[in-house]
């Protein structure tokens, strides 16, 4: 595995415990403060997914407290206890560190860039960036967050996602008039040495994914750890065969 690199600093205020999750979005957290415990905090779960493997009553998490007054929870989920790993579950800073990974020209799958447009529009729906290259040829590209690994391999998605579907079938549609497209799967999981679609929760996406593949979507999994509150890069993975 090449050294870990610095991507993104991410601080955190305090540890607490859960002790359950009302919803997806969020958590109810005994924190632990220096002026004692704060009981039954409500905290904000930044990530719509299951996460059954890591917000479980008892489980350490990391918070933070947040910016803005005008919310209802005072602080956010930054990331939860895994073994010996502090893992990510935050998804407000998926498009920050995809941004850091794309300009470091060590670390980018996708070469020389020459501008870089987040939150791009095409039709109804939106992707993640529009990248130019300096040849003027354009690359879309879509990020997706996984927190899932079973056996050393990262699987997407942990729950049905028809808008991950939907953002394949685009891509498939921009690759096969000539454009670039990719899919770039952010793994915070370190343990993650391979990905694959979880195709026993969503096998239309599974399905979609491997044609997605075939028409020439490049799929470029990344793993990351949350290391001394900074998110550093660890190394690519392959996909899976299907």
């Amino acid at each position: 595995m090449e050294p870990p690199r610095p991507l993104l600093d991410v601080p955190v205020d305090a540890e607490g415990v859960l002790v359950e999750r009302p919803n997806r979005f969020l958590a109810l957290v005994d924190i632990d403060t220096d002026r004692g415990t704060l009981p039954s905090e409500r905290v904000h779960v930044h990530d719509p997914g299951r996460l059954h493997e890591l917000l479980y009553p008892g489980n350490r998490l990391l918070v933070r407290r947040a910016i803005s007054e005008k919310r209802s929870t005072a602080w956010d989920v930054i990331a939860a206890r895994y073994g010996e790993e502090w893992v990510l579950v935050h998804s407000g800073l998926h498009r920050a560190l995809a941004e850091r990974i794309i300009g470091d020209m060590a670390l980018s799958p996708f070469g020389p860039i020459a501008d870089v447009h987040p939150e791009v529009t095409v039709g109804r729906h939106r992707l993640d960036f529009r990248i130019t290259r300096p040849d003027g040829s354009v690359l879309w590209l879509e990020v997706k967050g996984c927190t899932l690994a079973e056996d050393g391999v990262a699987l997407f998605p942990d729950a049905p996602t028809v808008r991950g579907r939907k953002h394949l079938e685009i891509l498939m549609g921009l690759a096969d008039r000539g454009d670039s497209a990719a899919v770039m799967v952010l793994v915070f999981r370190p343990d993650a040495r391979s990905f694959a679609p979880k195709a026993d929760t969503d096998p239309a996406f599974a399905e979609t994914f491997y044609r997605a593949l075939d028409a020439g979507v490049k799929v470029v999994p990344i793993v990351l750890g949350y290391r001394g509150g900074t998110i550093v890069h660890l190394q690519r993975i392959p996909v899976r065969e299907r």
